[in-house]
C-alpha cells in the first residue's frame, strides 16, 4: 500500500486506476459492470459478491477476476465501486477505506446514521475520496439543469415526485423486486435519496422534516430549506403501472423549472467514476460525496420516525 491517499500501489502495467465492483445483482449486471468495462480512463480489475457462482458468472463476462475475499480486491483495487444493499455496503466501505481505496457508493449510503457516520468518517480519516451515485446529479441534461438552478435566487416552493412500479398491485414485478431490502425499507429509502439530491443543492440545507404514509410504502415528505423555501416529495416504489412516472417543479422569482427527462443510466455512472477519480487526484471533496451521503440518511431516519408502522 502507499501512504498517499491515492489507494494502492499499482502492479507493473496497469499504469491506470483498477476499479473493483461489488455486487452481482441486477443494478451491477446492467449499471456497473457495463459502466466499468466502457470506461476510459480506468481498468476493471474483478469482481466479489456475496454469491461466488454469480460473481464468477459477471466477472467472466468481462474477462476480470472473480475474488473470494473482498479485501483480496481491496489490495488489489485503486477504487471499489459499490452495488450492495445499503447495511452490507456500509461495512465493507469502511473496510475499503481502511484498506485505501477510494469509495464509489450506492444510495442509500447505510439505513442507519451511524453506520453511514461510520462510512463518512472512515473516508475522511483514512484520506480516501468518494462518491454516492445518485442518478440525476450524474445524469445528463438532469446534473446540467440542476447546477443551472443552484445559480438562481429567490425560490419559493418545489415539488416532486418519484413513483415507482417496483411493487405494483395486481400488477408484474419489476427486475429489481426480488431485494429484502427494498421491501423493507420502501421507497422513502430507495429513491428519497434521489430527491432529496436536487432538492437541496437547488433550496438549502433540510432544517425540518415532516413525514405522513399513503397506500402501501408510499410516503409524503414536507420539507423546510434553510433558504426560506418550502418543498414536498412523495415517494413510492409501489405505484400501477399507469401512474409510475418521475418529475420535479421548481417555482420561485425567476419562474417555474421542470426537471428534464433522462437516459443513459450506464454513461452516468461512469461520470460518477471520472467524480471520484478526480476528488482522489485534486484531493478536493465532492459535493457528492459519502458525508453528503450521511446527511441523507440522518433525514430520512427523522422521516421513518415519525411513521406508523406499514399498513397490512
Amino acid at each position: 500500500m502507499n501512504s498517499s491517499g491515492d489507494g494502492p500501489e499499482r502492479p507493473p502495467g496497469h499504469p491506470r486506476p483498477r476499479v473493483g465492483l461489488l455486487g452481482t445483482g441486477p443494478w451491477a449486471r446492467r449499471t456497473h459492470a457495463p459502466a466499468l468495462a466502457a470506461h476510459a480512463g480506468s481498468d476493471f480489475a474483478g469482481v466479489w459478491g456475496r454469491r461466488p457462482e454469480a460473481a464468477a458468472e459477471l466477472a467472466a463476462a468481462y474477462g476480470v477476476k472473480a475474488y473470494e475475499d473482498p479485501d483480496a480486491l481491496f489490495e488489489d483495487c485503486d477504487v471499489v465501486a459499490f452495488a450492495l444493499p445499503p447495511d452490507v455496503q456500509a461495512p465493507l466501505a469502511v473496510r475499503a477505506a481502511a484498506a485505501g481505496c477510494h469509495l464509489l457508493l450506492d444510495k442509500p449510503v447505510a439505513t442507519t446514521v451511524a453506520d453511514a457516520r461510520a462510512v463518512a468518517d472512515a473516508a475522511a480519516a483514512h484520506g480516501v475520496a468518494s462518491v454516492v451515485f445518485l442518478t440525476l446529479r450524474f445524469a445528463e441534461p438532469t446534473a446540467g439543469w440542476v447546477r443551472e438552478q443552484a445559480g438562481r435566487s429567490g425560490w419559493f416552493t418545489a415539488s416532486a415526485h418519484w413513483l415507482g412500479a417496483v411493487f405494483p398491485p395486481g400488477g408484474e414485478a419489476s427486475a429489481y423486486a426480488d431485494s429484502p431490502w427494498r421491501k423493507a425499507k420502501g421507497g422513502l429509502w430507495d429513491v428519497g435519496p434521489h430527491a432529496l439530491s436536487v432538492l437541496i443543492p437547488v433550496l438549502g440545507e433540510v432544517t425540518a422534516v415532516t413525514a405522513a404514509r399513503g397506500p402501501a410504502d408510499t410516503v409524503q415528505l414536507a420539507l423546510r430549506h434553510d433558504s426560506g423555501a418550502a418543498s414536498t416529495a412523495v415517494l413510492s416504489l409501489s405505484a400501477p403501472a399507469a401512474a409510475a412516472g418521475v418529475g420535479l417543479e421548481l417555482r420561485g422569482a425567476e419562474g417555474v423549472f421542470a426537471l428534464p427527462g433522462w437516459s443513459d443510466v450506464p454513461g452516468a455512472y461512469g461520470r460518477a467514476l471520472d467524480a471520484v477519480l478526480t476528488a482522489a487526484r485534486t484531493g478536493v471533496p465532492d459535493p457528492r460525496g459519502a458525508e453528503f451521503g450521511a446527511r441523507l440518511t440522518e433525514i430520512l431516519t427523522e422521516a421513518e420516525s415519525q411513521l406508523g408502522a406499514p399498513p397490512a
